[in-house]
């Protein structure tokens, strides 16, 4: 049983994690490079880069954008999809499938949104700057988890889980106030022609249908009236990912022996010294690929695909374009708005999260993970501080129009998010794991 548990369990969620640590590695480490590229005598070419013009044309159509806005909303957009993904597993089949399992994280996530908003709008007086309260209420479940992942046996497996399904809700939150509060000048007209395409999809969704062309072709219809409409067309992704069927309607028992079949055939056929295959042999692996395809989960398979590319490719270009705060203007940053950031980040985050876990669990309503202790919670509270990628996105919708503001928002994000991320580790370094956190760890592995 605990051999089954481990399985179908922890290692999964081992690999997750894996995945997301050196993804927050790349993601440093990018922003690293941005921030040097564009402070060096190079200066000019970071900012050349990033403003080239990149578009194409169709007739009497015309579609041109700088390399910036393209990743801003059109490799992000891959991002959000995965998010989607993420969320629609996760409250099917993961931590969220239940109140007794989702209470916890849902508690936390909403501490961890509503009082960093409460502490940035308290400090900030400027009316100017107050479109920036979205900012600190997201948590980088990149950087987050490879910091935990730095920690390796002292943080319980089960406080991996916690923090992956609290860093979702938190996006979903997130997700949620870019599609309500930080698009403008929407047009209606557009966003009711994308319901048809996106009708299509969660009918096929609904009955089980998943033909990936039909997908491709209908989300990038989606993408493009969202685009053209004023809501911000990463949201056009997670409203593509909620329509992937998480099961295909197919007889699995029919496909799996039908593959058995074939497989066998393969096996028990003259042995060759031949090192290319013959058409026949091509023809029966075909047969296998398309069977498995029928039977696979596309949501886990899509998932499974796009993750690696999300974490050591798009965002580490997202740090890359985005990060470049140049140092010889710093005289002219407002570091109220920066300050008032830092604070939220790594204060409010921490109060939020930790204020409202408590009081589920004292409620009656939640539990906190096994193997987990109050300490284990403050720790978690302080790594949910590390906004980067998710308020670095929020601030540029934010003040989409002032340079100067968004500039000061990076520098925030960058003290908050560094200072939590500290404090959270040395306090989760404090702890000693248990036996049965070491030997969990150990099988995942």
């Amino acid at each position: 049983m605990r051999q089954k548990l481990n399985h179908l369990l922890v290692k999964p969620i081992a690999k997750f994690v894996q995945v997301e640590s050196f993804g927050g590695i790349l993601l440093f480490s990018a922003a690293v490079i941005a921030l040097i590229w564009a402070n060096s005598p190079l200066s000019n070419s970071y900012a050349a880069l990033w403003h080239y013009e990149i578009g194409f044309s169709f007739g009497d159509f015309h579609l041109s954008h700088h390399l910036l806005h393209w990743v801003n909303d059109g490799l992000m957009v891959i991002f959000f999809f995965v998010i989607g993904l993420e969320i629609k597993r996760e409250i099917l089949l993961g931590e969220l499938n239940s109140l007794k399992k989702a209470s916890l994280p849902i508690f936390a996530a909403l501490g961890g949104v509503f009082v960093p908003i409460g502490i940035f709008l308290a400090l900030n007086a400027n009316p100017e700057t107050h479109a920036g309260w979205g900012i600190p209420m997201a948590t980088d479940i990149a950087f987050s988890l490879a910091i935990l992942q730095l920690l390796g046996k002292r943080v319980p497996i089960a406080l991996k889980i916690f923090l992956t399904a609290f860093a979702i809700v938190d996006d979903l939150v997130a997700v949620l106030a870019i599609a309500l509060f930080y698009s403008s000048n929407i047009d209606w007209n557009a966003i009711l022609y994308s319901l048809i395409p996106l009708a299509i999809l969660a009918y096929l969704g609904w009955k089980g249908y998943y033909y990936k062309y039909v997908y491709l072709a209908l989300g990038i219809a989606i993408w493009f009236l969202f685009l053209t409409s004023g809501i911000h067309p990463t949201i056009a992704g997670i409203l593509i990912a909620l329509t992937v069927p998480i099961k295909q309607k197919s007889e699995m028992n029919f496909s799996m022996s039908k593959i058995e079949s074939i497989a066998t055939s393969l096996i028990n056929r003259p042995k060759s010294n031949s090192p290319i295959l013959s058409h026949e042999e091509i023809n029966l692996i075909g047969s296998i690929q398309s069977l498995s395809g029928r039977v696979q989960s596309p949501l886990q398979h899509l998932e499974h695909k796009f993750h690696g590319w999300v974490a050591y490719f798009i965002m580490p270009v997202f740090a890359l374009s985005n990060a470049g705060i140049v140092f010889n203007d710093v005289a002219h940053l407002d570091f109220a708005l920066s300050s008032h950031i830092a604070v939220a980040l790594i204060f409010g985050k921490c109060i939020g999260v930790v204020s409202f876990s408590y009081l589920a669990v004292k409620l009656g309503i939640a539990a906190f993970p096994s193997s987990a202790k109050f300490k284990h919670i403050l720790g978690i509270g302080f790594l949910a501080g590390v906004g980067f990628t998710m308020s670095i996105f929020v601030s540029n919708l934010a003040f989409k129009n002032s340079l100067m503001y968004q500039d000061a928002a990076k520098v925030g994000i960058f003290i908050g998010s560094t200072i939590a991320g500290l404090v959270g580790y040395f306090i989760l370094k404090s702890m000693k794991p248990s036996a049965e956190d070491a030997e969990q760890v150990e099988d995942a592995h």
